[in-house]
């Protein structure tokens, strides 16, 4: 009996990964910076975060059945999607708010381009931004954690720092731990780096653009401050905003960020670049998610210059 010859496309050699097995990953490594959120902040940040993954879910189930794809919401990728989103919104967003965004998220920021695999820009972001551009005031409209007296924050971290308001400038050990007025998933950055390292453990994430990213933020605004050159708060806008949570959980996306690690470091400086410059002469005290969409959209050509060599050829 003569031997079968098998064809069939690359890879060949895998690890018994699966596109489910890492998704599902990532929505473990983000746990903890959940329940920190609704620790801080109780149970309406609980709401936002059902509500945004039940409405991203819903989506993606009612999409694929209309496009007859089949259906994949048991991928994880839906229930990222979701959980970014709700981690992107204040604690005290009206109910409608995370459901649209979710809607937009998977509608427009994901199956519009083919579904998973096939989106250019991260569909979270695209769905906090639509949410900033659509309704402003209620994307900016915060708490302070449950245990302070006076539970209604009117500006973030950054919005003081960019006020010039120093002598309110919260404490870097408030901002690691998370005592502070912020997005859901943003504020504790203890939670999100126990998240990256199960990440970095895992093997699912390297240290490429999170570090290139959050390197060029700190240098960046160290060296170009208000207050003059090489004076500038590098630390407090590290641990500010949401470049943590976007350093590792949203620019590292496998779909939207380059394939070789020379274009990652480039992403990542780009990245970093744009946020500061957002943060320091922008007219909103935040850039992540801009400078994360931006960079999704010029990731073809880093690709295209970054590529590496094809073995046997000079």
């Amino acid at each position: 009996m003569k031997d079968n010859l098998i064809v069939d496309s690359a890879p060949h050699l895998h690890k018994g990964e699966s596109t489910a097995k890492i998704m599902w990953v990532v929505v473990a490594s983000l746990i903890p910076a959940g329940l920190a959120g609704v620790f801080i902040f109780g149970a309406t940040a609980l709401g936002v975060i059902v509500l945004a993954v039940t409405s991203a879910l819903f989506t993606e189930v009612i999409l694929d059945i209309l496009t007859k794809r089949k259906i994949t919401v048991l991928d994880g990728s839906a229930m990222i999607t979701g959980i970014l989103l709700a981690y992107n919104l204040p604690p005290k967003a009206p109910f409608w708010l995370p459901i649209i965004g979710s809607f937009v998220a998977i509608s427009i920021g994901k199956h519009i381009f083919g579904g998973l695999g096939q989106n250019i820009f991260n569909p979270a972001l695209v769905g906090r931004v639509f949410l900033m551009a659509s309704w402003p005031k209620y994307m900016t409209t915060w708490l302070n954690p449950r245990w302070q007296v006076d539970t209604i924050s009117s500006a973030t971290p950054l919005a003081i720092l960019k006020e010039g308001k120093l002598a309110e400038k919260i404490s870097n050990i408030n901002l690691f731990l998370g005592n502070r007025a912020g997005c859901i998933g943003e504020v504790c950055i203890l939670a999100l780096l126990l998240g990256a390292l199960f990440l970095f453990w895992k093997g699912y994430i390297s240290w490429h653009i999170p570090i290139t990213y959050i390197a060029t933020v700190g240098i960046f605004t160290y060296v170009f401050s208000p207050g003059g050159f090489f004076r500038g708060e590098w630390l407090f806008h590290i641990l500010s905003g949401g470049l943590i949570l976007g350093a590792f959980f949203m620019a590292t996306d496998y779909v939207t960020s380059p394939l070789t690690r020379k274009g990652q470091i480039v992403f990542g400086v780009g990245c970093g670049l744009l946020t500061a410059i957002i943060r320091l002469w922008g007219g909103y005290p935040e850039g992540v998610s801009y400078a994360i969409l931006m960079m999704n959209a010029a990731v073809p050509i880093i690709d295209r210059y970054s590529k590496n060599r094809v073995y046997g050829r000079k």
